[in-house]
């Protein structure tokens, strides 16, 4: 019995001794994707390397073996498998076999996040803030005034809220304009606008929009969704002239608006037409929300495959466990591809619709995505509806592309070889 035992022990002692790895699967076998990705941040905080299996079983992380990581994984439910070097060893060989499309990144320092939002909205208010806690990935907010004070520059990563940067309020004028926190949000907008010295709140959001485009030419990733991705690029192009109508910034707007766009400010739309009526809920043509005629049912987009040893960047940001996402709307819900610059990178697409859903490019040294939509598990979100539990989709596909966005920057060193 004794030497039955010893052999054991000596057997249990030798696994520990060679397993070097442990494997977090993103494929369909990880019980919780999600917070997957909070670990992988959690090791990077620890000062420990991630290795990023890119196209490896639906993208998944190796991490060195340290001490308390099964007991973290076990805790937040995260589905892990323990490596020896062997095995680890003979992963990494298929991964450099350049008939696969797989490659390795390394992560190597866990990236700060912010996220530009008012300090009044709840963390269920914003996907990727309901996702960054979910996921257990810490996150600052900023708002316009520390945007203004240059406090961008403590960070790596920057999430726009849904935000409306052309100062007509996500004009919910024709629809909200006797709602309580409509006009809070003109009351609290307008009073920070004349602190800060701005004659109007558009010219505040222009300057805020300014100093996030500096952010990203200096190397900053800058991710956005729903409104603050055509809106961004609205307000840059109507820099030289006034598209609020006098609800909005208490004047008329230029009747000649739409002559005076400088299309070669913006980052990833040219030659669309802005809606100056304010009863009107779209900013512009770039958004499809009110003349999509897409389904529910058959409401998907699809994820591009691209190299993963020749195109690391969008590979990375496409990691995923299907290439079909499920659809969901916002007040921007998708962008109309007659209007994408031939130098934005579609990354998704609803190819029938002829819509963008995922975008991706390069501005300076930084980079930016944008994604269309409100909540990837919230179809048709609403003003009040309640929030999203993510307890019931920790698998979902459509956030994966969120936190593949937020753990980017951790790899950022490595160019787009192309």
């Amino acid at each position: 019995m004794k030497k039955i035992t010893v052999v054991v022990l000596m057997a249990v002692a030798t696994l520990t001794a060679t397993a070097s790895e442990i494997l977090i699967p993103m494929d369909l076998t990880q019980s919780n994707h999600l917070k997957a990705y909070g670990i992988a941040y959690y090791v990077l905080k620890q000062g420990l390397k991630v290795d990023w299996l890119l196209n490896y079983r639906g993208g998944s992380f190796a991490i060195p073996m340290a001490s308390g990581l099964e007991s973290e994984c076990k805790i937040r439910g995260v589905s892990y498998e323990v490596l020896a070097d062997g095995q680890y060893n003979a992963i990494l060989s298929d991964i450099a076999n350049p008939e696969t499309n797989m490659d390795v990144m390394k992560l190597e320092k866990a990236p700060k996040v912010a996220v530009y939002s008012p300090k009044t909205k709840k963390p269920w208010d914003d996907a990727v803030t309901l996702v960054l806690t979910y996921a257990e990935i810490p996150y600052d907010l900023v708002y316009d005034d520390e945007v203004l004070d240059g406090k961008l520059l403590q960070y790596d990563w920057l999430h726009l809220h849904h935000e409306d940067f052309t100062g007509q309020y996500g004009k919910f004028y024709g629809a909200y304009a006797n709602a309580a926190w409509y006009q809070e949000d003109v009351a609290d907008q307008e009073a920070r606008a004349k602190r800060r010295g701005f004659a109007k709140v558009s010219k505040m959001k222009l300057e805020v929009a300014h100093r996030i485009r500096d952010f990203v030419f200096g190397g900053g990733f800058m991710f956005a969704m729903c409104s603050a991705t055509d809106s961004y690029d609205i307000a840059l192009a109507a820099e030289n002239t006034d598209i609020c109508d006098v609800m909005y910034d208490h004047d008329a707007e230029d009747p000649q608006a739409q002559s005076k766009l400088d299309y070669t400010q913006c980052f990833a739309f040219e030659n669309f037409h802005v809606r100056t009526n304010p009863l009107d809920y779209a900013k512009s043509d770039i958004d499809v929300s009110q003349t999509r005629q897409v389904p529910k049912d058959l409401d998907y987009f699809s994820l591009f495959d691209f190299s993963a040893k020749w195109d690391p960047v969008p590979t990375m940001l496409c990691q995923d466990h299907t290439k079909t996402v499920k659809g969901f709307m916002g007040q921007t819900t998708a962008f109309n591809k007659k209007y994408i610059k031939t130098s934005t990178l579609i990354m998704g697409e609803n190819k029938s619709a002829n819509e963008a859903r995922y975008i991706h490019g390069e501005y300076g040294k930084g980079l930016w995505t944008w994604y269309g939509g409100h909540d990837p598990e919230d179809y048709q979100h609403l003003v009040g509806d309640p929030p999203t539990n993510l307890d019931l989709h920790p698998n979902s596909p459509g956030y994966r592309l969120i936190l593949n966005n937020v753990l980017f920057p951790a790899a950022r060193k490595k160019k787009h070889k192309t």
